[in-house]
This record gives C-alpha cells, structure tokens and sequence, in this order.
C-alpha cells in the first residue's frame, strides 16, 4: 500500500486531496501545520509527500530542505505563489514536482500516480541482467535496482528525478540528448518552452552534487543549443 503525506494550512484543501487520493492501495495522511509534518515523518514511512509552501509555522521550502537531508522519496510542491523563482527553489532544493493552485484534481492525481510509479521502480528489485541495472565507468558507479549512486568514492544521495536524468545520460553516453528528450523520457509529460527551465534546473543540482568528491562540475556536459551528454 502507498503511504502518501498531504502537508496544507488550508484543510479543505488537504481533506479534499486526502480524499480523492484514498483507495485500497493508497493511505492519505494529512497535516496542518509543518512541525507535525515532520513529527509525522520521523515516525512513518512515507512513498510521497505533497507539500504547500505556506505554511503557518515552518516554510515548505525548510520543510523539503529537512526531507531531503535523509529520505529519497518524491515529493509534489504544491502552492498559490506563481513566481520562477519559487519554481527554481523548490526544484533546487530537491522537489521533484511542481503545481499551482488552484489545480485540477485529475491533473494532480496523475502527477502522484507518475512520482509513485518512478520510486516504486526503485524500491523494487529489479529481474534483469546485471548489466541492464548497473553502469560503471568513469568513477561512477549506479545500481538501478537500489537506487545507490557512489561517484569516485563518494554516495550521492539523489532524488527519483536526479537518478533517472543521470541513468538516461550514462546509458546514451557520447551521445547529446536535448532537454525535449530529458523532459519526456523522465518526467513522461508533454514538452512545452518552460519545460526547459525545469531540465536546467535539476541538471544544475545534479551537478552540484556530482562536485562534492572531485571540485569540478564537468561530468554532465552542455553542448550549447543542442542539449546534454556525458562522455564515453
């Protein structure tokens, strides 16, 4: 069964969400306030986390920042603030998706059903071939069945989003991959022109932490106009 968090100061919003997600297979949990999010957090596992950014105690921003210090799952920033730069934060600081009220259900029920069915992936082992589910090269090092990511020496804890990006990178290595090919093969949605900010964005995150073992940002190359690579 999927544990999934809704986190809103407006409770008829969370009641409603809360209820249009609740199935057999999916139990809802809601809270009010950010300290008992993350009370709750610390307590129970959790597949999904829906979080608001206004919130009357503690900010969704600090919130997803604590997530992230310690749990990979995804998590859906959700908000009435329209602006890129809210956009950019939250998706800097690890959210893997993004969407402003007022929403459609149906449109936010199938963001959750996406996100869920990416981490499921990899929380799930994997039947394949060995080498269908590990790369190896050039000092990185990913497990696609268990989701590790060690580069030279080092694990990197990446978000659902963060892992598929670099798994679809490395397994076209050599080969430039342009933000349209990203965007729909990882987040599976339509391209659009802003989708393009989304792609940089988790790339410029990706690579901030691909610089923590080594002091350099060069793993993930940009070939300007074109797209992404990563060398053979």
């Amino acid at each position: 069964m999927h544990k999934i968090l809704v986190v809103d100061d407006e409770r008829e919003i969370a009641d409603v969400i809360a209820l249009y997600l609740q199935s057999e297979e999916t139990e809802v949990k809601t809270c009010y306030n950010g300290e008992d999010a993350l009370e709750y957090i610390s307590k129970n596992p959790l597949d999904l986390a829906i979080l608001d950014i206004m919130l009357p105690d503690i900010d969704g921003f600090e919130i997803l920042k604590q997530i992230r210090e310690e749990y990979k799952f995804p998590v859906i920033m959700l908000t009435a603030k329209d602006s890129d730069m809210d956009k950019i934060t939250g998706l800097t600081l690890g959210a893997d998706d993004y969407i402003l009220k007022p929403f459609n259900m149906m449109e936010l029920a199938a963001r959750v059903r996406a996100q869920l069915r990416r981490y499921t992936q990899y929380n799930t082992s994997g039947e394949g071939k060995e080498d269908e589910q590990v790369i190896d090269f050039g000092g990185l090092y990913l497990d696609r069945a268990s989701h590790e990511c060690v580069y030279n020496g080092t694990t990197l804890t990446l978000t659902p989003i963060e892992f598929d990006i670099l798994w679809l990178l490395c397994s076209n290595r050599g080969k430039v991959i342009s933000s349209q090919e990203l965007f729909e093969n990882v987040w599976h949605e339509e391209y659009y022109k802003s989708s393009n900010n989304t792609v940089m964005v988790h790339i410029r995150h990706l690579r901030e932490k691909m610089s923590t073992p080594t002091g350099k940002s060069d793993f993930i190359k940009t070939v300007w106009g074109v797209g992404y690579k990563v060398e053979e």
